[in-house]
């Protein structure tokens, strides 16, 4: 059947895709041959929060153009899908709704909140699984798996189990990222910075002048820190007591000599508020000083500000200054201080760090690993979860993308804290903790909900009456952590775990480093004694033509679904690949989009007059080429061999840039041009060559072509006279023919 005159994307893409999934191809086990080298790639999980993005569409785009393209190399080629609970996020946007109905969660039952979240991720994902396939992706949908099904369930409660009985998982009483908006802690790396200005007030504290932008936290300051190399106050002894005034009347302070402290700021000299900030935690911890709480779970003064007790922090700032100011005790006031606050990035609440009782992984404890692939690590030598994230890539067992990220990766991991896992919401993995008084007349009278004089075991179910299970449930990263190999049947020895584990690539954007993929790597690392992939693929993130980030403010998003229908998902996807190298930012425009719909038609004609021209042609005849031809067929070698290795290295990039320079100004504006004339007015014999050739071109171009723009190969290759294959997704890639 001729091909139409015209190509319409939107009426071709969907049946195309549908031809795939009813071909059973996307599963490796349907795949044709014999494919003994595997070849695995897991999708990163969207959240269920909403709609795909520009940034989720590059990432497909790239992905599915590997997984396609070691398809055609003939591998056993798995991409696993799956999505994401994103339990802060997606319990947020339940409450958006609840909020606007005047109801807060505790209007309900948990269990019945929790129908309510679930109703909502179930709508979002059948959303986004149908983007995913409106973009062309070629997953393996009959193992598609979800963070929170009763699979990944099972996986969670078997790590919490085995981590904690390795020691690497306690409870215990440190400084976290509190969100006094949402009521629940959040990850170090879950957090935003952002720069304001604000005043800054500089304090007399006896005979020092201490600086503070919050100084409604100063209420329990008791212990002055200075440098013990800094000569200006050699003077003072480390444990010297100091009477002065304070906010509400006489305090001893004690002097305590510290390294931390910086001598080039300021007066060089700070008092510090443990409970309250993570620094001075941590000099506490250092010195065994007392920490003392001034600031409530809801952001309100507690009664040791005395008169500002029970007023929230915002609201009694100003009154506090005026009371200072009234003590003689502010001695000036900086108007122009530029401040680093700090935000949760899944909520936008302002972070009031606090000292909670919570539940920890602990990064720096030493373990035995019971059995190991882990290259400088062998079995039963002793190591530590922050020495395998280090060790994994300086050895070389998984390589970063592009590698000026490993500096920031180590950076990264030098300085990383216990991972605090427990969150206070209610919707995603409940921690398996249940407790019960060893009081017998407390058993009689209720179960305490603390930790203080209680039995504890870890388990999915309640292990009988009088138990009482932990409120909390783990941060999200956990049971993302175990993505790699929960996705493959872990805990279980599957044999997708066996053919499929380490997965070959990780693709993500470089903005989530570290907090997924050190998280994958380190629970790879203790449960497996394995990396969980070989390479990390960064992408960067992509903006708007003037460089901006996309958001709804602006008013400049561009969405991949929208463009998608109005000019085809292969000019989407190759406006997201051409032009965006391994973790720049991409500029991206509508502009650039429809000149790639430009490049789907340019290959349709021409593929359309390759196929007029060539209808004719007796297969089973060997041309003879001329020498221009022989050089044509040595350039194509040439092309084939040099976008080969630039997907063999990651640079899709380059290889989808050259395939559309070649098919454009080589093939359709000078090949096709100089064979035409020979075709018509040719000899036989230099006819038949012109015609062999202008096929051979043509239907290596649409093998090479098709990792990145699948659609309109597909379609083309399906009107060829010569192809080998029912689908071009299953055709051999042209250096293994």
């Amino acid at each position: 059947m001729p091909l139409e005159k015209t190509y319409s994307a939107k009426e071709n893409e969907t049946k195309i895709y549908k031809l795939w999934e009813e071909s059973g191809f996307f599963n490796p086990d349907n795949l044709p041959g014999d494919r003994s080298e595997s070849y695995s790639i897991v999708l990163p999980p969207p959240n269920v929060t909403g709609t795909l993005h520009m940034g989720h569409a590059a990432m497909l785009a790239i992905e599915d153009s590997l997984i396609r393209y070691q398809r055609m190399r003939g591998k056993k080629t798995l991409w696993l899908p799956g999505t994401d609970h994103a339990a802060i996020a997606t319990q947020e946007k339940v409450e958006k709704q609840l909020y606007k109905e005047k109801k807060t969660r505790h209007d309900f039952e948990r269990a019945d909140f929790l129908r309510l979240v679930d109703q909502f991720a179930q709508e979002s994902h059948d959303t986004i699984v149908s983007q995913i396939k409106r973009m062309g992706a070629s997953i393996d949908w009959s193992r598609e798996a979800f963070t929170l099904d009763a699979q990944r369930g099972q996986a969670v409660f078997e790590a919490f189990k085995r981590m904690f009985e390795g020691g690497l998982i306690y409870r215990g009483e440190r400084i976290v990222n509190w969100d006094p908006r949402l009521q629940t802690t959040v990850s170090d790396d879950e957090l935003e910075w952002r720069e304001e200005k604000t005043p800054f007030y500089y304090l007399k504290y006896g005979p020092f002048t201490i600086g503070t932008a919050r100084p409604e936290t100063k209420f329990g300051d008791k212990y002055v820190v200075m440098h013990p190399d800094d000569k200006r106050y050699t003077e003072y002894e480390h444990g010297q007591k100091l009477e002065l005034e304070w906010i509400n009347g006489p305090v001893t302070a004690t002097i305590i000599k510290d390294p931390a402290i910086d001598p080039e700021f300021g007066s060089g000299v700070m008092t510090i508020t443990p409970w309250h900030d993570s620094t001075d935690f941590e000099i506490a911890q250092r010195h065994n000083l007392d920490k003392e709480q001034i600031i409530d779970s809801q952001g309100k003064l507690l009664p040791i500000a005395q008169e500002f007790s029970n007023q929230h922090i915002s609201k009694a700032r100003g009154k506090i200054v005026e009371k200072l100011t009234a003590k003689g005790l502010l001695e000036k006031v900086d108007q122009n201080y530029l401040h680093r606050v700090a935000i949760n990035g899944r909520g936008g609440g302002l972070i009031e760090p606090q000292i909670m009782e919570q539940w920890f992984v602990d990064v720096s404890k030493e373990f035995e690993l019971p059995h190991s692939s882990l290259m400088g690590i062998k079995a039963g030598q002793k190591t530590t979860l922050k020495k395998i994230l280090q060790l994994v890539v300086k050895n070389g067992q998984i390589k970063i993308l592009p590698e000026r990220f490993e500096k920031n990766y180590f950076h990264w991991i030098n300085n990383l804290r216990d991972w605090n896992i427990s969150r206070q919401i209610w919707y995603g993995h409940r921690i398996p903790v249940w407790y019960r008084s060893t009081d017998a007349h407390d058993r009689q009278n209720g179960t305490p909900s603390d930790s203080r004089g209680v039995e504890m075991k870890i388990n999915l179910a309640s292990p009988g009456e009088g138990w009482e299970q932990d409120p909390d449930t783990l941060d999200t990263w956990f049971s993302s952590g175990l993505w790699t190999f929960s996705t493959l049947g872990w805990p279980n020895d599957t044999k997708d775990l066996e053919n499929f584990h380490p997965t070959d690539v990780l693709e993500t954007g470089y903005d989530i480093l570290f907090f997924w993929v050190a998280r994958m790597v380190l629970m790879s690392g203790f449960l497996l004694g394995e990396v969980p992939f070989k390479t990390v693929y960064l992408h960067g993130l992509v903006r708007d033509e003037k460089g901006a980030k996309m958001s709804k403010s602006l008013g400049n998003i561009i969405d991949p679904v929208d463009m998608a229908e109005k000019y085809g998902a292969d000019a989407t996807r190759l406006s997201l690949i051409i032009g965006n190298g391994p973790g720049n930012d991409l500029k991206l425009s509508e502009d650039k989009i429809r000149g790639y719909k430009h490049f789907a038609n340019k290959i349709w004609n021409a593929t359309r007059f390759v196929l007029m021209n060539t209808a004719d042609l007796d297969l089973k005849t060997t041309p003879t080429y001329s020498a221009t031809q022989q050089e044509n067929l040595v350039a194509l070698k040439s092309l084939t061999a040099a976008v080969t290795d630039d997907i063999e290295n990651y640079r899709l990039y380059l290889a989808a840039e050259k395939l559309y320079h070649y098919f454009w100004h080589q093939f359709a504006d000078k090949i096709i041009e100089e064979n035409k004339v020979i075709i018509k007015s040719g000899s036989p014999q230099e006819k038949q060559a012109a015609q062999w050739l202008l096929l051979e071109i043509l239907t290596t171009n649409l093998k090479l072509l098709h990792p990145f723009i699948p659609f309109v190969t597909e379609k083309l290759y399906q009107a060829l006279p010569n192809k080998k294959a029912p689908l071009l997704m299953i055709e051999a890639w042209p250096l293994n023919q």
